[in-house]
C-alpha cells in the first residue's frame, strides 16, 4: 500500500508535469499497477481494519454482574 504522500506525488507527477507512468514507477519505485490505480482513485488510500471482538466480550455480562455485587472485590479475583 502506498503512503498518502506517494499517491499526492504520482498524480503531481502525471498530471501537473505530463511524466509518464514509466517514468514515475522508475521514480518511485513502484509497480506499474500501483501508478494506474493510483492515478484513477478519486480520494488518498486509506487503512481501515475491520473490528474485531475482544477475547472477553463473552464472559463481559458475568463480570460485570459480579462487580454490582461485588464493587471492591480485586482485579485479580
Amino acid at each position: 500500500m502506498i503512503s498518502v504522500e506517494q499517491w499526492a506525488e504520482i498524480r503531481r507527477l502525471h498530471r501537473s508535469e505530463q511524466v509518464p507512468i514509466k517514468e514515475i514507477v522508475r521514480r518511485l519505485g513502484v509497480a506499474r499497477n500501483t501508478v494506474r490505480a493510483a492515478l484513477a482513485a478519486d480520494e488518498p488510500p486509506k487503512y481501515s481494519r475491520p473490528a474485531r471482538g475482544s477475547a472477553v466480550d463473552a464472559f463481559e455480562p458475568q463480570i460485570r454482574a459480579l462487580l454490582r455485587e461485588y464493587p471492591t472485590m480485586p482485579a485479580t479475583v
